[in-house]
């Protein structure tokens, strides 16, 4: 079993609690915390807290289910499934969503050792979502941001000046410089939610 090491930061995790992240980072979010009993637990306390806030919550103090985002992310965050299937599997907001198997993503090469695979969004939704697929030792160009930018590993493992990121992990940074390498014998297959397009640098 993986242990997840990298979470979203409280200011993320709160946001997405009270359904306040844009479509693509909610989507992200949903991810990890199907992979992750921890935040989905946090998740939870949040929206329990937020209920006896507003006067609402039950009476009994049971906890209530992880709340919904405003773009129809599934509000009951289920446990990921993949570690019991095939391998093949994507976590379950994405399997439903999209309907799609990792052997059947249409991957576009955009560099040796580098492809992407754009996912859809709610008309009039901001910012980007995507696969993103690194070869065993291959690297992203060095790169910036324009806003946030949330990465989940759902194979494999990539290195950045931050730190590992495996199976489960979630980078949550923003306006940061930096050159993902995925793993050398696994390479990596990443999620990654963006605000905007990130900077090439130099």
């Amino acid at each position: 079993m993986t242990t997840i090491h990298h979470h979203p930061d409280s200011a993320t995790l709160m946001s997405f609690a009270a359904g306040a992240l844009a479509e693509p980072l909610a989507a992200a979010c949903s991810v990890h915390a199907s992979m992750c009993a921890a935040c989905r637990e946090e998740l939870r306390d949040m929206e329990l807290l937020g209920a006896t806030l507003l006067g609402t919550a039950d009476g009994r103090g049971g906890r209530v289910s992880a709340p919904a985002n405003p773009h129809q992310v599934q509000p009951r965050v289920e446990r990921d499934s993949v570690s019991r299937g095939t391998g093949n599997e994507l976590p379950a907001p994405l399997a439903r969503k999209y309907g799609l198997a990792l052997d059947q993503i249409a991957w576009k090469r955009l560099a040796p050792g580098v492809w992407q695979h754009h996912l859809a969004l709610s008309p009039g939704a901001q910012g980007e979502l995507y696969f993103i697929k690194l070869a065993p030792g291959c690297r992203l160009p060095f790169h910036g941001h324009t806003g946030a930018e949330l990465t989940v590993v759902l194979t494999g493992a990539f290195t950045d000046a931050s730190g590992e990121f495996r199976r489960g992990d979630l980078q949550d940074i923003d306006k940061i410089e930096h050159q993902p390498v995925g793993d050398g014998d696994e390479g990596c297959i990443c999620l990654v939610a963006a605000e905007g397009p990130y900077l090439l640098k130099g």
